[in-house]
């Protein structure tokens, strides 16, 4: 596991697109993995600003995306599929059946879920990006995820609710579950990129890396994986010096 601590989350994003644009570059039909929240967003800013100016395209990459809220849709601007064309897609060049997300409103979810892992063993991930949950949560994958987890319906913890309600009108609207990559999953890309900042997130970040690999920290196995970059600020860093 290799780590950059870096001084602010405009350098963090810097020294992310470095790792990610190392894989489309070098694989310009690359699966590339993507994430949602508010750690990426300084990422993706940076892919549309190089894109746009250094022409880096993205024509025959392909995604897949960690999760999907359950009931939520394009026409939510909470959904994440919303959230990935408002803040990625429409700003470079991907084709749009080229972007892969988990169906939050499939009319039955076990068969997504099913479908889900299928299309993940069919396209591994050549670089998957990864937040990290203030409890360690990787993915939707909460506190307790079996190692050997695929994509499943998760019953989100309260606390992590809680941090996502600031993207909401109220804690009420936010969703109860979330289907998800298991961890099994993610564990099969190629290249892991953990990007995290705040202190807010020391704690699960010190777990991460140097806390005994335990599915009480879902964030934990990412030590038996061997090529992970995790880039994060000293804040986030604190407690592992």
């Amino acid at each position: 596991m290799k780590v950059i601590v870096t001084k602010n989350t405009e350098e963090l994003a810097e020294q992310a697109l470095q790792v990610m644009l190392d894989v489309v570059k070098n694989k310009p039909n690359a699966v590339i993995g993507l994430a949602t929240g508010s750690s990426p967003v300084g990422l993706y800013k940076k892919m549309i600003e190089d894109c746009k100016i250094n022409g880096t395209s993205y024509a025959n990459i392909k995604s897949v995306n960690l999760d999907e809220y359950v009931g939520l849709g394009i026409e939510s601007d909470q959904s994440y599929v919303y959230f990935m064309n408002d803040n990625l897609f429409k700003g470079i060049d991907i084709k749009q059946e080229n972007t892969n997300l988990p169906n939050g409103k499939a009319a039955d979810m076990a068969k997504e879920c099913e479908r889900y892992t299928a299309l993940l063993n069919s396209m591994p991930q050549d670089i998957q990006l990864l937040g990290i949950g203030a409890n360690g949560h990787i993915g939707f994958n909460e506190p307790n995820t079996p190692f050997d987890s695929t994509t499943h319906i998760v019953e989100l913890e309260e606390g992590t609710r809680r941090d996502n309600a600031r993207f909401f009108a109220s804690l009420d609207e936010v969703p109860t579950h979330a289907i998800t990559m298991g961890i099994a999953n993610i564990m099969n890309a190629k290249k892991i990129l953990v990007v995290a900042n705040g202190a807010n997130k020391a704690k699960a970040v010190y777990q991460m890396i140097k806390g005994e690999v335990s599915e009480n920290c879902p964030a934990s196995i990412l030590q038996k994986h061997n090529d992970v970059i995790v880039v994060v600020d000293e804040a986030a860093y604190s407690l592992c010096k």
